[in-house]
């Protein structure tokens, strides 16, 4: 799965990567950071519209005694997941691209996990070319507008670090993919089957930046 992934591009350099295939997009004011870890703001392109929103649908929580709990942010959706309750109407309706640098996974013991991260091939490290990452957003009442990562299989060059991995677009297939028919747009989640760098790194996997 996914719970970490770096953006390295402003908002003005992403809308140029996006419009060159999808055409003239409005950038919505907001700020985001490099880094984006569960429940922190990051750039999505939606109706339009490069925008920030919070990364992970809002799940309820009960405490022991029945007392809510602060929501927990679900930010991976599983392909096998995407005609369930909890993803459903927001893949058929409100589908999006996430701009992307690079996405990490954990490696190493416990206690002493680093950052691997995978990206496009291309630029170094860690100003890696942009890619984009199939996701889904609906508005919430706790966050305002959320989003989540659609998660397939992994490919050949991950398969090693996770079992499952981000969905990754090519620029051919945005457009059906933002289209309005839900079924094309599924069959585009698949493991990816073009080109990734590897990049094993000796950065903590907890530290926050």
């Amino acid at each position: 799965m996914c719970n970490l992934y770096r953006l390295q591009k402003p908002a003005d350099e992403v809308a140029a990567f996006f419009g060159t295939i999808l055409g003239d997009l409005r950038v919505a004011p907001g700020n985001v950071a490099a880094e984006v870890y569960p429940g922190y703001p990051g750039l999505v392109l939606a109706q339009g519209v490069l925008q920030s929103m919070v990364w992970g649908f809002p799940l309820a929580l009960t405490g022991a005694k029945g007392q809510p709990l602060k929501p927990k942010p679900v930010n991976n959706a599983r392909t096998d997941k995407l005609r369930g309750p909890f993803w459903m109407a927001s893949f058929r309706d409100r589908r999006c691209l996430i701009p992307v640098s690079g996405f990490a996974e954990a490696e190493g013991p416990k206690g002493g996990k680093t950052r691997t991260w995978v990206s496009l091939p291309g630029g170094s490290w860690p100003d890696q070319p942009l890619m984009a990452i199939a996701g889904l957003w609906r508005p919430t009442a706790e966050w305002g507008h959320a989003y989540s990562m659609v998660m397939t299989e992994a490919c050949v060059a991950t398969r090693g670090l996770h079992e499952r991995m981000p969905v990754i677009l090519k620029p051919q297939d945005w457009a059906t993919y933002l289209g309005p028919d839900p079924a094309p747009a599924y069959q585009l989640c698949q493991p990816y089957d073009g080109a990734l760098t590897v990049t094993r790194t000796d950065e903590p996997w907890a530290a926050r930046r």
